[in-house]
């Protein structure tokens, strides 16, 4: 099957001829229209010229109407017998309605022994032509008015293209040759150049191309416009820039589009591409010393030169001030399109017409692949799955599908197979080589950054991962984090907020880690493959260089040989995350380094850990049973793990003279403490230490029934989760001022509502689902921040503070701010009644969504037309 072709992105895309001869051919033909034509075939353009000496009827034809159409630069040649023949001006008056249109056509007129006054204004030989003409045409009475209107275009045709600058030639006082040079020159200075390659197969390329030229508006003069073209390295920006300009370029007086701007300015400096820019726009050749000089003498010279720019590649701001400084540059019409890796220098640059290239979709990635592999769309049924396999692995970038591709070529199904199984362990060197640009262009902490979420990060949410980062780095991520995302290397999910990057920029900074030491994983600064932390482990050759291990096993059978001392040796550890657990022997040693430990189904803490740097702790389904901190320096502090009650024994008044620190000091760093489904777990006590902890979780703690005081004192708490403690009866009094949300949802057993012992305006959120409160105390007006809450009666009758539901309407309205605050309130199954409803409403004037489902009233209250702000209401369950 034949390539696919590209004509789409041709230069001239839109025309078939590059010139289009007007020519009376009784004066011309044989002399100097045959040696014009003959001169600019030979210059490589397209040109038509009429070989007919005759035409029949007394129209131009419908032939020379589509020629004329698909022509980009018309010559008229002006000669003394020009006007004589009706077809040449036809021919003229549908150029120059061609002309009017636009789209990048031009008409070079050339006065061929004629002056122009006479074309302009109809005199000398044009006079009398369009006198005998107007003559013949009285004679016809049936097409008078028709043969008129015919006659006044022309007449305004050949003044309108007199008016335009041209050539006059006098055969007198001239060489034809030379003559006939210029106007070749001419021409080509008028096109510009030839079209720029864009892809032997464009596949997906339409469409992009589309977009971007509905966005830059040419066909509007009325502005100059920027647009910047970002994406990640290898995903077709250059390609779909070449493309675009080939589109559009016919349409500007002058076009330049500079390659590799980032690569050229760093070997030649940026007057070298200054140089290069008035070269190809207006042919000067200047010598510039420093770039400085080059900027005034680019605004003198092309200010009022409609301008088609490409920057392609641009990675510092300073390359677009020197070339593209202001919109003031160059004349309203102008684009200047901008293609780079860093969206964040566009904006820097007051660019906000942006365009972010997207990855290939399947469809398109297979075609591409498929091109490139086996030369043709079509191929062997067999290949099917190590196709798809292939189009897996380059996750939709151009630049992965063609080095596949070719690399691919040829081959059978093994060999395909074979090639693929070692991509996906050592990633292909010329994509690295073109990914890698970007990691190389970032700051140190950066990097750092970077491959911290490449190798170990990756899917997390942000806030999750900002804060252990900032454990990492002691500063906030938001500034690094937004840096990655700028350049492409990084993306936020909007609808979870969970950090994910391209498959194969994940490869990437995974295998930048990996050429830390590519035979001893022991060595590297990140361990995350099961295989190389199963190696160090088991060879106990870990070292002071790992900082961060990222263990989840692949199979839960997978049994890790150690003697559990194994993390001695690694003294800088920061982060030891583990999902799953499957060690030989209890865990003995845990580095005092650790700022951030998640360990899933972890049974023991060794004796001689020092959480003093530990800032995120995260023990889910461990086998705690206890957790207690004392507050006196007297006292012995016990934290007991797992059912034989494995204990922690610190003797304080040794530790503070060994270890220059109280015991109170060593919580001072934590921030998170999550103990979820520590189903062995019956009481939380003095957490008083803790007075740092912004998040607390002890979610499904199923067999928990008392919480210390101390709990609801933690003056910098956000966050506090007790949800599914299923046995918990009660819950201590509250005056937690930072608290932004409370969850007690599915504590069946729960039957009142802590009291709150201060008003707390930070809370935004209380979730009792599925609980048996059954009364909401007069404290709880305290809330005075809140905006969502949700409860669950169960079917029980819920009293609000100061008023029961049962009562009598009440004119009253509650002296709280918490009515006026609260905007989603969720009151499923509470035995609302048509008396206790009005009540409810009340309390909350301003909710924007009310759910009432499965309670028992049966009209809802006319007061419920003051409630302005309700936009939902769910009534599901409910015999109106």
């Amino acid at each position: 099957m034949a390539m696919p072709r590209s004509s789409f992105f041709s230069f001239s895309y839109g025309f078939t001829y590059d010139v289009f001869l007007s020519f009376r051919g009784t004066d011309t033909r044989y002399g100097f229209t045959g040696n014009l034509y003959r001169a600019l075939s030979d210059g490589g353009f397209c040109t038509f010229i009429d070989d007919r000496e005759l035409h029949g009827g007394d129209e131009i034809t419908q032939s020379l109407v589509k020629a004329i159409e698909e022509s980009m630069i018309f010559i008229p040649v002006f000669s003394i017998n020009y006007a004589s023949s009706i077809f040449c001006l036809d021919e003229l008056v549908h150029i120059i309605h061609c002309f009017d249109q636009e789209k990048g056509r031009k008409i070079l007129p050339i006065f061929y022994d004629v002056e122009p006054s006479h074309v302009r204004h109809q005199t000398g030989s044009y006079g009398k032509a369009i006198a005998r003409h107007e003559k013949r045409f009285q004679n016809n009475k049936e097409k008078y008015n028709y043969n008129m209107k015919r006659l006044h275009k022309w007449k305004m045709a050949l003044n309108q293209a007199a008016n335009l600058s041209g050539h006059h030639f006098n055969p007198r006082n001239e060489y034809q040759y030379k003559f006939i040079g210029d106007i070749v020159k001419n021409v080509s200075n008028k096109i510009n150049r030839a079209p720029l390659h864009v892809v032997d197969y464009p596949v997906g390329m339409q469409s992009r191309v589309l977009k971007v030229n509905s966005l830059l508006e040419v066909a509007s003069n009325y502005e100059v416009k920027m647009i910047g073209i970002y994406g990640l390295g290898g995903m077709g920006k250059t390609t779909l820039a070449r493309a675009v300009y080939n589109f559009i370029a016919n349409q500007f007086e002058c076009v330049c589009f500079l390659h590799n701007v980032r690569e050229n300015s760093a070997k030649h400096g940026l007057e070298h591409l200054q140089k290069d820019f008035l070269s190809k726009t207006v042919g000067l050749d200047i010598k510039l010393g420093d770039s400085s000089e080059g900027i005034p003498i680019i605004k003198q010279r092309l200010h009022r030169k409609k301008v088609l720019l490409v920057l392609d590649d641009v990675n510092e701001l300073k390359q677009v001030q020197v070339l593209a400084g202001g919109l003031d540059w160059f004349s309203v019409g102008s684009r200047v399109i901008i293609t780079t890796r860093d969206k964040h220098l566009l904006s820097s640059h007051g660019i906000e017409l942006t365009y972010e290239i997207d990855e290939l979709n399947k469809e398109e990635a297979l075609e591409l692949l498929t091109w490139k592999a086996f030369k043709s769309k079509q191929v062997n049924s067999s290949y099917e799955h190590v196709l798809n396999r292939a189009v897996n692995y380059a996750s939709g970038l151009p630049l992965a599908l063609e080095v596949l591709g070719s690399n691919l070529f040829g081959k059978n199904i093994k060999e395909w197979n074979s090639l693929l199984d070692r991509y996906e362990r050592i990633p292909n060197k010329e994509i690295q080589k073109i990914l890698k640009v970007s990691f190389d262009a970032l700051e140190e902490d950066e990097q750092s950054v970077f491959l911290d979420i490449a190798c170990c990060f990756k899917g997390y949410n942000l806030k999750q991962m900002e804060d252990m980062l900032s454990d990492h780095y002691g500063q906030c991520m938001k500034y690094h984090i937004g840096v990655l995302v700028k350049k492409t290397l990084l993306r936020i999910c909007r609808w979870n907020y969970s950090v994910t990057m391209h498959d194969l920029i994940e490869d990437m900074g995974k295998e930048i880690v990996r050429q830390e030491s590519v035979r001893e994983p022991g060595k590297r600064s990140r361990l995350w493959f099961h295989e190389d932390i199963f190696q160090a482990i088991e060879e106990n050759s870990g070292t002071s260089q790992i900082e961060i291990i990222h263990l989840d096993f692949p199979l839960p059978q997978a049994i890790v040989e150690w003697k559990g001392d194994e993390f001695k040796k690694m003294k800088n550890l920061k982060t030891l995350i583990v999902k799953t657990s499957s060690f030989s022997k209890p865990l003995v040693h845990l580095p005092n380094s650790l700022k951030v430990l998640e360990w899933h189904g972890l049974k023991d803490i060794p004796s001689d850990f020092l959480p003093n740097n530990l800032s995120i702790c995260k023990l889910p389904n461990s086998s705690l049973t206890s957790f207690k901190l004392a507050n006196s320096l007297k006292e012995r502090v016990m934290i007991s793990f797992s059912s034989s009650c494995i204990q922690i024994y610190y003797l304080l008044t040794i530790h503070f003279f060994r270890f220059g620190l109280s015991f109170l000091q060593m919580f001072l760093g934590m921030k998170v403490l999550h103990l979820d489904k520590c189903y062995r777990l019956t009481e939380i006590s003095d957490v008083s230490s803790l007075q740092n902890l912004e998040e607390f979780s002890f979610r499904w703690c199923r067999n928990l029934l008392t919480i210390h005081d101390s709990v609801g004192c933690l003056k910098k708490l956000k966050i506090l989760k007790a949800e599914g403690c299923s046995n918990l009866k009660s819950f201590p009094p509250i005056q937690l001022t930072s608290l932004e949300l409370l969850e007690l949802s599915y504590c069946y057993r729960l039957k009142k509502f802590p009291e709150i012992l201060v008003k707390m305006e930070n809370i935004v959120g209380i979730d009792l689902e599925e609980t048996s409160i059954d009364e909401l105390p007069d404290s709880f007006q305290n809330l005075i921040g809140i905006q969502y809450l949700i409860l669950d009666g169960h079917g029980i009758f819920l009293r609000f503070p100061c008023s029961t539901l049962m009562m009598p309407k009440q004119s009253d309205k509650p002296s709280s701010m918490l009515s006026s605050n609260v905007q989603v309130i969720v009151l499923t199954n509470c035995n609302l009644t048509d008396e206790s409803l009005p009540i409810v409403l009340r309390w909350f004037t301003n909710v924007t969504y009310l759910h009432l489902s499965k309670n028992n009233f049966t009209i809802l209250p006319e007061c419920i037309e003051e409630h302005g702000s309700l936009r939902i209401l769910n009534l599901v369950c409910i015999k109106l």
